[in-house]
């Protein structure tokens, strides 16, 4: 194998799968990627979960195939000023050139790399890249870290076929909180669908279209999903089981209903938090005609507390959150103002944005 690439070009392929690699895996063909340069080159990178294959434009000098390590090459691509020239050495040896610098790395055959799932085009969608990046934006925050309740570990991909397209419902949840964003997309489902999609992959696929403008295309299979743009494809294996009923969740006929501008209620609320215990980020919400009261209280440090202008007509309340679980809502809203719907102190409560109204977030109260 010997091809002749530029510098950004390989850089950009390989930045694109560093996430990917596997950097601490007992098996080391985790920590490289396969080149395969025949009529075009391409490169693949997997973690046995997550996959990305993708084209590399290249000058193809011969062809031939290796694994090779990804994370030394994208920091010899990094580093070094000129185009880099490729060529495999004999026992799986690869020697990189570019100007008066010559590198030699040790790969792996291209047996040794696993097989990747072939694409599955029975069930077959469509949406744009910004508005897949925007609902990944919107919900990924409120999913579970390690949470042992394993499904709560990843996105929910909720589809519902319907008469001309489907409804695509993206949620996030960690059982403290919970954030749901639905879009119409095209495509053809045979029937209704939950999918479960890891957090490490929606962030993965959140990179890969970052500042693309084109259409996603997205087959399913059993236990797979894949998601193609640009001759890109991400493949990824779901998570097995049975996620919550989000929809049981979503508190219906609040009566206390307030509304307040987003910014000054982001603001009020950061500044307020910085007094909260590091471990809760508690912060009290004191409601009354008119008005709202931010209180954090620390023992060990202190106390804050801030007025702000609000719409509330209802009996004076007071509620606790989790000061961060409310600013990642408020940071991913759009509109200028945010709709509170709330029962009582221990209810679920709803945030709602004033300018998407697909968009719905529930965060449990705390105990004040």
């Amino acid at each position: 194998m010997k091809l002749k690439v530029k510098r950004e070009e390989i850089q950009d392929s390989l930045q694109s799968i560093q996430g990917i690699v596997d950097k601490k895996s007992t098996m080391p063909i985790l920590s490289h990627f396969l080149l395969k340069a025949n009529e075009t080159a391409s490169l693949m990178a997997t973690d046995l979960d997550i996959a990305l294959k993708g084209p590399v434009k290249a000058d193809i000098l011969e062809k031939g195939s290796l694994c090779i390590p990804a994370r030394k090459l994208f920091e010899i691509a990094r580093e070094v000023e000129g185009d880099i020239l490729l060529e495999s050495q004999d026992n799986n040896w690869i020697k990189a050139t570019s100007g008066k610098s010559t590198f030699k790395l040790m790969g792996l055959p291209e047996e040794d790399f696993p097989a990747l799932p072939e694409v599955s085009k029975s069930e077959e969608m469509t949406i744009k890249a910004e508005i897949l990046k925007d609902m990944i934006d919107k919900t990924v925050y409120a999913t579970g870290e390690s949470d042992t309740r394993y499904t709560l570990n990843g996105l929910l991909f909720h589809l519902i076929p319907q008469k001309k397209n489907i409804e695509l419902k993206i949620v996030g949840t960690d059982g403290h909180r919970l954030s749901v964003i639905a879009v119409k997309i095209e495509g053809k489902l045979s029937e209704e669908k939950k999918l479960i999609l890891p957090k490490k992959a929606a962030m993965e696929l959140k990179k890969l279209i970052e500042g693309r403008t084109g259409s996603i295309t997205l087959y399913i299979a059993k236990n797979h999903i894949f998601f193609s743009i640009d001759d890109i494809i991400l493949t990824s294996r779901l998570i097995e089981g049975t996620y919550p009923n989000y929809e049981q969740v979503i508190p219906k006929g609040n009566e206390k209903k307030v509304v307040v501008d987003k910014m000054t209620f982001l603001k009020a609320l950061k500044r307020t938090s910085i007094m909260s215990r590091e471990k809760t980020n508690a912060v009290r919400f004191d409601l009354e005609a008119g008005k709202i009261t931010l209180i954090s209280m620390n023992p060990d440090i202190g106390e804050a507390r801030e007025e702000l202008e609000a719409q509330y007509k209802g009996d004076q309340m007071t509620v606790g959150y989790n000061a961060r679980y409310i600013i990642d809502i408020l940071q991913a809203m759009e509109g200028e103002s945010v709709h509170i719907e709330l029962q009582e102190p221990l209810s679920p409560s709803l945030l709602l944005d004033s300018d998407n109204k697909d968009y719905t977030c529930v965060i449990m109260p705390m105990r004040t």
